[in-house]
């Protein structure tokens, strides 16, 4: 019998093919010419060109790019774009496995709905049953008002999976993830911005001034590098990842690297470090950049509590996390910043298996009411109690002052480092000279006065015998309150074997669901 012609046809796998790379291109130019160039205007790449910068040539594979929202309240349901606000998958840098999400500002202002709050929920699953990093790149205006509730309870599922401009909601996203890259004059990030701000309070706050990157880089403390332009961040974060594991089961990536264990000439360079005087600052990236393998330093949150370093380097092409005390901020005194900065990235390098090398010249706390009605007490034992609860490798090295608590601080022996040794020029003290002579000679220093002698010439003669007597590293190393006293042209070598005798180490057993830091 004839086929009736009037029937319809079904469609050739040609068009269907035609029809699917048709509803691809919409789903990836979803938002129209016209809002990617007013993108480009404001010198922001889409989200699609942030993930083409950050990912390996053609590793991406995109997940959900025919989703739709549902929501037909205020006029939604007229525009329906492909892929909503959020461009997820996965993909490669320098080879290894990650996950990401990158946040569409040209979509509906990068707003999280209950589309898109899926689609990255699936990928955080999908990050996390695979066990490989996940990258969030982000530019939302926060929760998407015409979908009220909907929308904030995908926060609430987001932030459950991550315990493990942005605004409003959106900005816990970043605190909960262990590094957060800001750009300047375009990154931004409140909780209330300057218009409810000025509403509430009357305070008149500019963007760049309330949340801006060097904000968050350089006062609050919640981003972790200032880059120049959106190429230096995707830049850096793909250096920062080639020093991290996968997951916390694995041991980052191990790098070919040339290492010799007898002293060169680029090691005694160490022994030019240390000024004469005590008084006298320097730089403390000189001996980390000693200790490490070539070029490998990383410093990570250079402008926030600049009086702390802390970064990734290598040695033996292995990754290692760096705490060291800068003698050219503050003498390297210990703050509440300093505490709280150093402290997180111990509790970072512990939880995905990193060594931590510490560097110690350190006075004392810094002194002041601020310090002391802010809580430096509370807060300052959040440092202490890191360190105390490691299980990874912890290698210290005073190089020269370490007084009183901030000494018991900063990695010491006593709190669980497994190897601890100081140069000839360490001071290990309750305090240093001057103030130990005025409260140990303080008669003495009065008789000198009555009987006319000069006072200050005194005092610095009984400060020098306390160092060289009650401070030196020799009495430390006697007692046993270190491991050894070690030439600093030696100390990359002490390391390399310390790392290496370490490797076998047997993390410690929780007996309890978890600590309860002084938080």
């Amino acid at each position: 019998m004839k086929a009736d012609s009037s029937e319809p046809t079904s469609p050739t796998t040609a068009a269907r093919i035609a029809d699917l790379k048709a509803r691809y291109h919409e789903a990836v130019t979803a938002s129209g010419e016209a809002a990617i160039e007013k993108q480009h205007a404001k010198g922001k790449m889409t989200a699609r060109e942030r993930i083409e910068m950050l990912l390996d040539k053609g590793s991406f594979v995109e997940f959900d790019e025919f989703v739709r929202h549902r929501s037909s309240a205020f006029g939604m349901d007229a525009k329906r774009p492909y892929g909503d606000s959020v461009v997820t998958g996965v993909g490669t840098i320098h080879g290894r496995q990650v996950a990401l999400f990158s946040q569409d500002f040209t979509v509906f202002g990068g707003s999280l709905g209950e589309v898109a709050g899926d689609k990255i929920i699936k990928v955080m699953d999908f990050a996390l049953s695979t066990k490989v990093p996940i990258i969030g790149i982000l530019d939302s205006g926060g929760a998407r008002i015409q979908e009220g509730v909907t929308a904030l309870g995908k926060y609430g599922e987001i932030f459950k999976r991550k315990c493990g401009p942005a605004a409003g909601g959106a900005v816990y996203s970043p605190a909960l993830t262990d590094f957060v890259i800001m750009v300047d004059k375009t990154s931004q990030m409140f909780v209330t911005g300057p218009d409810v701000i000025k509403a509430v309070t009357g305070e008149d706050v500019g963007m760049e001034e309330l949340g801006g990157a060097l904000t968050h880089n350089k006062v609050s403390g919640v981003a972790h590098y200032l880059a120049s332009d959106e190429t230096d961040a995707f830049d850096y974060a793909r250096v920062l990842l080639s020093y991290l594991p996968d997951n916390f089961e694995v041991s980052p990536p191990v790098y070919a690297s040339d290492i010799d264990v007898e002293i060169t000439d680029r090691d005694r360079r160490l022994n030019e470090v240390i000024p004469d005087s005590a008084s006298v600052p320097y730089d403390v990236v000189a001996i980390i950049e000693g200790i490490v393998d070539s070029g490998s330093f990383l410093e990570v949150q250079p402008l926030f509590a600049p009086n702390i370093v802390i970064g990734f380097g290598r040695v033996e092409g292995r990754s290692v996390g760096i705490i060291a005390n800068q003698p050219n901020h503050m003498a390297g005194t210990l703050n509440i910043d300093a505490g709280e900065k150093s402290a997180r990235f111990v509790r970072f390098c512990d939880a995905f298996g990193i060594p931590i090398i510490t560097l110690v010249d350190v006075p004392g706390y810094l002194p002041g009411t601020d310090q002391e009605w802010t809580g430096v007490i509370r807060r300052g034992a959040k440092l202490l109690y890191a360190y105390a609860e490691a299980s990874v490798p912890l290698i210290t090295v005073i190089t020269r002052k370490a007084y009183g608590g901030a000494y018991i601080v900063m990695g010491s022996k006593q709190l669980g480092a497994d190897l601890n040794f100081a140069w000839p020029t360490a001071e290990i003290a309750v305090m240093g000279g001057q103030g130990a002579v005025n409260i140990l000679y303080r008669g003495d220093l009065k008789k000198a006065e009555d009987a006319g002698e000069d006072v200050e010439a005194v005092r610095a003669r009984l400060a020098s015998e306390y160092t060289y007597s009650v401070a030196s590293p020799f009495l430390a190393a006697e007692r046993g309150e270190i491991d050894g006293v070690i030439e600093p042209a030696a100390t990359r070598s002490v390391i390399v074997k310390g790392l290496r005798a370490l490797r076998t180490k047997t993390p410690r057993v929780s007996v309890g669901k978890h600590g309860n830091i002084p938080l």
